[in-house]
């Protein structure tokens, strides 16, 4: 004897999650997994519990915080100890903070390139990308997130270095306001945008050792080769080396630039603005091209 076949509301019915044939859904039914549309801030969060989480931040960060206090403290020490009244007249005492912050900022620098080339050394750049499938949310958030750290710890840093300065140097002259915002504010922002550079650097290029070699190349090679340039023939190329070299750019934010020509005040902010920029587009487009 055959057994009888449920009928097809009976047979729905035993399976609650089961889809109609003609598409229409049970009524009164509603998931329990909740559905919410994501967006950059949750990208964000993420970023953060990242860059929070790893012994990169606080090892590279903790050696810059230790450089540039440490070094600006010293040299303002020394200076005090050993100078006079009359040299110190017309030094600006905040001057003695970029020897700290020069160093310093190759901790930022590989910080900033560990953020994104790392992922892609691990493979965890997968779990991040179908995690997040819009690629430039990604590359955002992780660019937001790092510009916070880099900008607040620099701009820390450099104020203690500041403050102190001055109060050790006594016999120098007291800055001036757009001293100050020259270097606290300004030389922070910039030490943030060339972190944020070599974070873009490290999207392209996808690998770290690579990428730090070329960051560290462009900070310091075109220095280094304008100090060996003696051909009367190659000057021009020369001064433009030395004026437009990032030392020498982070000299402008404390008014003793290695030359009297070229960036002057505010200008190499605007300088690694535009080349963060052109930079950023270029890793967008490689993004969105390239597989993970």
């Amino acid at each position: 004897m055959s057994t009888p076949q449920p009928s097809m509301p009976q047979a729905q019915a035993a399976v609650p999650n089961r889809q109609a044939a003609d598409g229409s859904s049970y009524p009164g039914y509603t998931s329990p997994i909740p559905v919410v549309r994501t967006h950059l801030g949750n990208a964000i969060a993420s970023e953060w519990t990242k860059i929070r989480s790893v012994r990169s931040t606080s090892w590279t960060l903790g050696v810059f915080v230790l450089l540039v206090i440490g070094i600006g403290l010293g040299v303002a020490a020394l200076i005090a100890a050993n100078a006079s009244t009359e040299s110190m007249r017309d030094q600006n005492p905040l001057s003695f903070g970029f020897f700290g912050v020069l160093l310093g900022s190759i901790c930022v620098i590989t910080l900033g390139v560990l953020t994104t080339a790392s992922e892609y050394g691990t493979g965890m750049i997968r779990t991040t990308m179908v995690a997040c499938p819009t690629r430039g949310r990604v590359l955002a958030a992780k660019s937001v997130v790092f510009f916070a750290v880099a900008f607040v710890t620099t701009l820390v840093s450099v104020l203690v270095v500041a403050l102190a300065d001055v109060a050790l140097l006594d016999g120098a002259r007291t800055p001036t306001g757009q001293e100050w915002l020259r270097g606290t504010f300004g030389i922070s922002l910039y030490i943030a945008l060339l972190g944020l550079f070599s974070l873009i650097i490290g999207s392209i290029i996808r690998h770290s050792a690579g990428a730090i070699t070329i960051m560290i190349g462009v900070v310091l090679a075109p220095l280094v080769i304008a100090l060996f340039m003696f051909s009367r023939s190659l000057e021009g190329l020369r001064q433009a080396l030395f004026e437009y070299s990032i030392p020498n750019q982070l000299s402008v934010f404390y008014s003793n630039s290695l030359t009297e020509t070229g960036p002057s005040g505010w200008d190499p902010l605007w300088i690694i603005i535009g080349a963060t920029a052109a930079a950023f587009a270029c890793a967008f487009a490689l993004l969105e091209k390239r597989d993970v």
